[in-house]
């Protein structure tokens, strides 16, 4: 472990806000209502009175959104062996392999156990899973529901059996509730979360929840750049709570760009619709501007090819030609075969003008899903005691660099269920009184365009020093531009892209090599020598964000 790196970076130990003007106990909170927040929230109620905190509706997350499916070795032809390869072969050296390990090994039953739940996945005649292929799987082994729905169908299931729950005393659901802060009591233990609920019910303004343990599923944070696949909601609020709490993050730098997400044009920002990799899997290819296939000599799975690997494709084919988009040619499988199996994304493309059953489809590589977090580990916890977190905003270590296609549901999952398993053993710990600690200014609302741009243009699918050096320049303007804006929603949120933002910018300034997410023009190269290991940011008691390299056991 090389000695750690001061970053210069400062992140605030709060966020300045109200003082709290109600309270709610619970014993375990649950920040987020995705897959990973649904499970854990379902699974705990025995553990005690169980308070589900969600940043809109329950189903405004990004599980709704999700279109290709989830990841198992649910074929009696494949193994979790086979999965565990396929996903280390993605992760590109950099995988936590015990956390793979119960990924793959749990995966297949609580993929049948939401199934028990009353998730309805397409099936084949005789009963089985219908199984696809995404990207880096070297079998069909992606389970889907309603064509391109699987993510709506999932959340639809779990959002009925916390319906059936909801009279149950033991468990409250908060909806349009944006958490500002974790809250902390004197040994550092987490012990809450102050909630501004937006205008619903009688709980309206801030509040303190109060609770044992918090289990964050807060999401990603693709908000920060100016085009994603995200949903608003992902302006990386869990990632940037913890960082101001002093717990551990880890793989920042490590940013999914999806290589198939539709081009709108130069000016379009925020939420871009989503091509699902699932395309490509039934046969679907990428074409440059002359209409050639340009992934088939690249890689041998060629447009079945790792994330990073057609998103970089996409990228040198794009300024090789001087354009901004490339092609996706799916003309060949059929009006029948395109409307049954994509429904939704058919719907979308139409919506703006574009019928993939006779159109070549402009896209271009977005970003998509972010593989650092907050690092936990195999039983969801952090390096705060009384703090677990499963789902994006979590990092585990199971993707590495990339995340394999379609194991981030089958995380959440996995996880959600894991951490209630650990506090099952474990029990959960005494309640702690939070204690104050100093908040900052907030960030403006109006910054948060700069921000995005800035991230984009820096920090986006390729990476430079000189870059880098730039969106950290523009980030720290946007964070001290206007330090008397009033404490609301949008600048809460603000404020939590702006840090996030930072601390991704700072790890990727430290890694000098490229390596699946991270691609730096500057060092074009992969180095294990020197960066086979992850890097592991923590805030300091006087606010700086330090980095500490820790490599990876070899195996």
């Amino acid at each position: 472990m090389r000695s750690p790196t001061p970053t210069g970076v400062a992140i605030p130990a709060a966020l300045a806000a109200p003082a709290p003007g109600w309270t709610i106990d619970a014993d375990v909170i649950v920040v987020g209502s995705g897959i990973a927040g649904l499970t854990a929230a379902l699974a705990a109620r025995h553990l005690g009175r169980v308070l589900l905190v969600t940043k809109t509706h329950l189903d405004a997350g990004a599980t709704a959104w999700a279109q290709g499916g989830i990841a198992a070795a649910l074929h009696p032809d494949d193994s979790p062996a086979e999965h565990l390869h396929d996903t280390l072969t993605a992760g590109v050296g950099l995988c936590d392999h015990e956390a793979v390990r119960v990924l793959v090994t749990e995966g297949p039953r609580r993929v049948r156990e939401l199934v028990a739940l009353g998730t309805e996945f397409e099936r084949t005649e005789s009963g089985a899973f219908a199984l696809t292929r995404e990207g880096g799987h070297h079998r069909d082994r992606i389970a889907h529901a309603g064509g391109d729905a699987t993510g709506r169908e999932i959340s639809r299931a779990l959002i009925a059996q916390l319906s059936e729950v909801q009279s149950d005393p033991r468990i409250e659901v908060i909806e349009h509730a944006l958490v500002v802060d974790l809250l902390t009591d004197a040994a550092g233990q987490v012990c809450g979360v102050s909630v501004h609920v937006i205008g619903e019910g009688t709980l309206d303004g801030v509040g303190a929840a109060l609770g044992r343990v918090v289990v964050l599923a807060t999401g990603g944070l693709g908000q920060v750049y100016r085009a994603t696949t995200n949903p608003p909601v992902a302006t990386g609020d869990g990632v940037a709570a913890a960082l101001r709490a002093g717990a551990e993050v880890a793989d920042l730098e490590f940013v999914q760009f999806h290589p198939t997400v539709l081009w709108l044009g130069g000016g379009a920002s925020g939420q871009q619709p989503l091509i699902s990799e699932a395309v490509r899997g039934e046969g679907a290819v990428l074409l440059d501007q002359k209409g050639r296939r340009f992934m088939a000599g690249r890689h041998p799975l060629a447009e079945l090819a790792p994330r990073d690997k057609v998103a970089s494709a996409a990228v040198q084919v794009m300024r090789d030609s001087g354009t901004d988009h490339i092609y996706l040619d799916a003309r060949h499988l059929g009006a029948d075969f395109l409307e049954q199996r994509f429904p939704s994304i058919l719907a979308s493309c139409r919506a703006h003008g574009i019928d993939p059953v006779t159109d070549l489809v402009p896209v271009a590589p977005a970003q998509h899903y972010a593989s650092g977090g907050v690092r936990v580990d195999v039983w969801g916890r952090s390096s705060l005691p009384g703090l677990l977190a499963c789902g994006e905003v979590s990092a585990t270590g199971v993707h590495g660099a990339n995340r394999l296609a379609s194991n981030s549901l089958l995380e959440g999952l996995v996880w959600g269920y894991r951490i209630v398993d650990y506090l099952t053993v474990e029990g959960l710990p005494a309640p702690g009184e939070p204690v104050t600690r100093a908040a900052s200014p907030v960030v403006p609302p109006t910054a948060r365009e700069g921000i995005q741009r800035a991230m984009t243009a820096g920090a986006g699918v390729t990476r430079d020093a000189d870059g880098l050096a730039a969106t950290r320049a523009a980030l720290e303007a946007a964070g001290s531009s206007e330090p008397t804006a009033d404490p609301s929603t949008e600048a809460w949120e603000t404020s939590n892209l702006e840090q996030v933002g930072m601390a991704l910018t700072a790890a990727a300034t430290l890694r000098e090599e490229t390596r699946g997410g991270h691609w730096r023009t500057d060092y074009p190269s992969r180095d294990d020598d020197h960066w086979r290991g992850r890097l592991i940011g923590v805030r300091d008691p006087d606010g700086e964000l330090w980095l500490t390299y820790r490599p990876l056991e070899e195996r």
